[in-house]
């Protein structure tokens, strides 16, 4: 096996491990979380508020739903990717394939100005959408990084160091 298939398959079974780790876990339940509670708020409470609200933030909620949707959409699909890859059925260079079809700058929300007139619940949701896809975006890039070519001299062990840091860094 040469030194670059070899690098290569020690990356793959690091960016495995991650998706089996504690920190992995806990994203994934926060979440899918998020998309049951945001669903439920949808079709509940956030319908009765979105009833009460004058016709340009009607719109703006219905915007702003909708792109919150879409987010919550392709981040769940992350990581139900993902966890695939920690369960086994599927490889992490099958998922790296696959994800292409996922778009993590998927549906950023609109302008300040508007979000700061919509019921406080939706902005908290938007909020905290925002801040998983930003954990999600910075997990990606740890996981599907492609290796690098190790210097000749060093510690070959400070890049996934570094990598690992960044991940879990908030």
């Amino acid at each position: 096996m040469s030194d670059h298939s070899q690098g290569e398959s020690a990356l793959v079974q690091f960016s495995e491990r991650l998706t089996n780790s504690a920190a992995f876990g806990t994203l994934f339940r926060e979440g899918m979380d998020l998309v049951e509670e945001t669903a439920a708020y949808l079709d509940g409470e956030g319908r009765t508020e979105a009833k009460a609200l004058d016709r340009a933030v009607s719109l703006t909620y219905a915007t702003e739903s909708m792109r919150l949707t879409t987010r919550l959409m392709q981040l769940a699909s992350w990581l139900l990717l993902h966890r695939a890859v920690k369960e086994g059925e599927m490889t992490l260079i099958q998922a790296n394939r696959e994800k292409t079809k996922v778009k993590l700058s998927a549906a950023d929300p609109g302008a300040a100005d508007m979000i700061e007139k919509l019921p406080q619940q939706l902005q908290d949701l938007i909020a905290r959408s925002m801040t998983l896809q930003t954990k999600v975006r910075r997990l990606d890039v740890t996981i599907h990084t492609p290796p690098t070519e190790r210097p000749a001299i060093g510690n070959p062990l400070v890049p996934q160091l570094n990598r690992l840091k960044a991940a879990f860094e908030n």
